[in-house]
């Protein structure tokens, strides 16, 4: 234990946590981590939790890949502001739609989009890659209110034809029978978006290609993704390709004259990954940098286009309290219980002092829009701290598992924090021995606080 180490993790935790007001804050809080574990999950290389209990995916070719579409519609239902529906359109076909409402120009829609399907076993590069992009930005917009709608598709059936994508594009250009053509204005397919020839993490070219044909506005989107890599800093150089290829689901929108076009690795520079259609297409060959710098692109331009509204759904942290930081006239605020998901009985105000450690959030809402903050630990000082005898936490530096000896015989709460004071681990034992898997974990420090109703102690740990 650290003596010092409450009052480092205290001076990061008093530092505003905020989701993102700004494209740039968009851009900002998109995690590696979160993404490297989504295409591990998806690919069946590590089990992920799905129906409540820890499952592997096995298999996402397309006669045997719902377990994959669970994995995803429970990913996506657990966000807010989504309308999640499953999409049936022939006797095993399945696509993932999750609809997030604009606010004042509903009718204006953009789509981001991927494949979920694949031709054999793994294939994390395809689509993994782009189904775990589509995720992520769901998790960061979704918390947001925007002025026109944002759909996030997962397609199935791409590899036998493009059956998913093709469907929805025909029902949304149907004008039969009195329907009217739905108003997309913008689609951003990612397909394979995770191989780049140069070794992870160095210095390269980190070329991608922008697929695009002069249809409807497909160009202007193509320009808008060129103009957001001279406004935003991104580690990205573009290929454009025109005309781009038809060989994925953003074509199916072409063919019914929506404005689309293609993001990912470079075909056009033989750059893309040796394994393609192939069960070696494995995460450990992914450059997850480079995919990294692919999804801010992309999260940057539907946030750009969807056009963020204000309100302020910011937190603040001192010793004692949690605080909105939204003070608007006509706003209302909810405090939430991260870890069970629920409201807070009676915790209405501005301020918000827990009376345990936990993770806490706040839904801030306006007459037109509500917000939820993300989700943030606050520890419950106690003046006492755990001996080395009561509690003790090793190896560290840690590589894979980290382990606590809790000799108290108490229930003990036990929070991870990054250095950013982003939660990463939550979890409530009164075991003796308690094992936590961190090693997908990215390298570097972190603050393990473990804390009873009685003492509270903080551990500065180094990840290998």
């Amino acid at each position: 234990m650290m003596n010092k180490s409450i009052l480092i993790a205290l001076f990061f935790f008093s530092v505003n946590v905020c989701l993102s007001q700004s494209v740039q804050d968009i851009i900002d809080q998109v995690s590696t981590d979160n993404i490297q574990q989504s295409v591990a999950e998806l690919s069946g290389e590590q089990p992920a939790v799905i129906n409540g209990s820890s499952q592997t995916i096995s298999s996402r070719v397309e006669t045997n890949n719902d377990l994959a579409a669970t994995y995803i519609e429970e990913r996506l239902s657990a966000l807010t502001n989504l309308d999640v529906e499953i999409q049936n359109f022939n006797t095993n076909g399945k696509n993932i739609i999750a609809t997030q409402l604009g606010k004042t120009n509903a009718d204006d829609v953009y789509i981001i989009c991927a494949h979920y399907d694949s031709v054999t076993t793994f294939c994390a590069d395809d689509n993994a890659t782009g189904v775990s992009a589509v995720l992520e930005i769901a998790r960061i917009l979704s918390t947001q209110c925007t002025d026109k709608t944002i759909v996030y598709a997962l397609w199935d059936e791409e590899e036998v034809g493009l059956r998913g994508s093709n469907f929805y594009a025909q029902q949304a250009a149907d004008t039969s029978n009195g329907n009217a053509r739905d108003n997309i204005l913008g689609v951003i397919n990612m397909d394979m978006i995770g191989y780049d020839g140069d070794a992870p993490g160095t210095d390269g070219d980190n070329e991608f290609d922008i697929d695009v044909r002069n249809i409807a506005n497909s160009i202007a989107i193509k320009d808008d993704l060129l103009n957001l890599l001279n406004t935003y800093s991104f580690d990205l150089s573009a290929i454009v390709v025109n005309p781009g290829t038809s060989a994925s689901d953003h074509s199916r929108f072409w063919n019914q004259d929506y404005s689309a076009v293609l993001v990912g690795e470079s075909w056009e520079t033989d750059d893309q990954t040796p394994d393609y259609h192939s069960s070696g297409d494995r995460a450990e060959d992914l450059d997850f940098q480079y995919m990294t710098e692919l999804t801010k692109l992309v999260a940057s331009y539907i946030a750009t286009k969807a056009n963020l509204l204000t309100i302020d759904n910011t937190i603040s942290q001192n010793a004692d309290n949690l605080s909105a930081n939204d003070n608007s006239e006509n706003s209302s605020y909810q405090w939430i219980d991260c870890n069970t998901n629920s409201v807070i009985d009676g915790e209405n105000n501005r301020v918000f002092t827990p009376t345990s450690s936990g993770n806490y959030s706040v839904l801030v809402s306006d007459s037109t829009c509500s917000e939820q903050s993300d989700c943030l630990a606050f520890t419950l000082l106690n003046t006492k701290e755990f001996t080395t005898s009561e509690i003790l936490v090793y190896p560290n530096p840690v590589s894979s598992v980290l382990k606590v000896e809790n000799n108290t015989g108490l229930d003990v709460d036990i929070l991870i924090n990054d250095i950013s004071g982003k939660v990463i681990h939550s979890s409530k034992s009164k075991n003796a021995s308690i094992e936590i898997d961190v090693k997908n974990k990215a390298t570097g420090i972190y603050f393990v606080t473990i804390s009873s109703n009685l003492k509270s102690s903080t551990f500065k740990i180094l990840k290998e």
